[in-house]
């Protein structure tokens, strides 16, 4: 919704040559072999989408729009005062008809890079083994994603043998220390990081196996006991992933990278991030137009 940064990050320019960071998402995902593109939006959005985002990507991939409604399945209801969407998780279920392969989801106004994209490529396009269907997530050394700007908050991934997840631990107000690490606070206690821990950007790969479960879990989420109030509450998807991991009903990989996370949340990130393109492409990681 872009409420801290004041408007739609998702189509702000930033790249040198006037690319958005969903045009670097595409393209990194284009190159490391994923096929077409769903995009998901609020209805609001639909009409700047058809005119400024959908022609340009069509030329080089399948490319539709699906919208993030506030609604809910039969026997269930909408409060009153709901205005946000219901959540990451919600907008998966949300592209489920769209969608009929392994897929991966990424926030539009995240820069994950190329090595993160080919990972989760490879991933997604091995043979699953038999048992429960297996899922990814993209693991991002801490230490690449802190701000020099201020703490942040992480959600740490914690492994079992394989690198297979075993939960998402949320540390807030991270940031580096005099000892050259980095302190933050899990549940009110200090934690101490080395900067080598993987963390969750929120960049996941499903097979169409998830949305089953999806609704099954959305159903419950609104009608959960306890809840008294759901105008804000969000049905996310780290909470789906680790219930799923919980029950057995699936697992999930991580994926070590070291790509150079970078993303917009605040007005005064921008310039923070348009830097950094303008290093990669000077690097020659990226040309200066992304669909010239």
């Amino acid at each position: 919704m872009g409420t801290r940064y004041g408007g739609l990050k998702q189509m702000e320019t930033v790249g040198p040559g006037g690319a958005t960071l969903m045009d670097y998402a595409v393209f990194d995902a284009l190159r490391s072999g994923f096929g077409s593109v769903a995009f998901v939006i609020r209805p609001e959005m639909e009409a700047s989408f058809a005119a400024e985002v959908l022609p340009r990507f069509r030329a080089h991939a399948p490319s539709a729009t699906v919208t993030q409604r506030l609604d809910a399945p039969p026997g269930c209801a909408v409060p009153p005062r709901r205005v946000k969407p219901w959540g990451t998780a919600h907008a998966v279920l949300a592209a489920a008809d769209a969608i009929g392969a392994p897929f991966a989801v990424v926030n539009a106004d995240d820069f994950y890079g190329r090595e993160a994209y080919a990972a989760m490529g490879e991933f997604l396009s091995t043979p699953q083994a038999d048992g429960p269907p297996a899922f990814a997530l993209a693991g991002f050394r801490l230490a690449r994603t802190v701000s020099a700007a201020g703490p942040v908050n992480r959600a740490v991934c914690r492994t079992g043998g394989g690198d297979w997840l075993e939960s998402v631990v949320e540390v807030e107000r991270i940031a580096t220390d005099r000892d050259g690490g980095y302190s933050g606070e899990e549940n009110g206690a200090a934690r101490r990081f080395s900067g080598a821990e993987l963390v969750s950007m929120n960049m996941w790969g499903f097979t169409p196996a998830v949305f089953p479960r999806l609704r099954e879990m959305f159903r419950d989420f609104l009608r959960g006991p306890g809840e008294p109030d759901l105008t804000s509450r969000e049905f996310l998807i780290p909470t789906a992933v680790q219930e799923l991991i919980r029950s057995g009903a699936a697992r999930v990989k991580v994926l070590p990278t070291d790509s150079p996370w970078t993303g917009i949340t605040h007005p005064d990130d921008r310039p923070r991030v348009a830097a950094a393109l303008r290093e990669m492409v000077e690097r020659g990681e990226y040309p200066e137009r992304l669909w010239a």
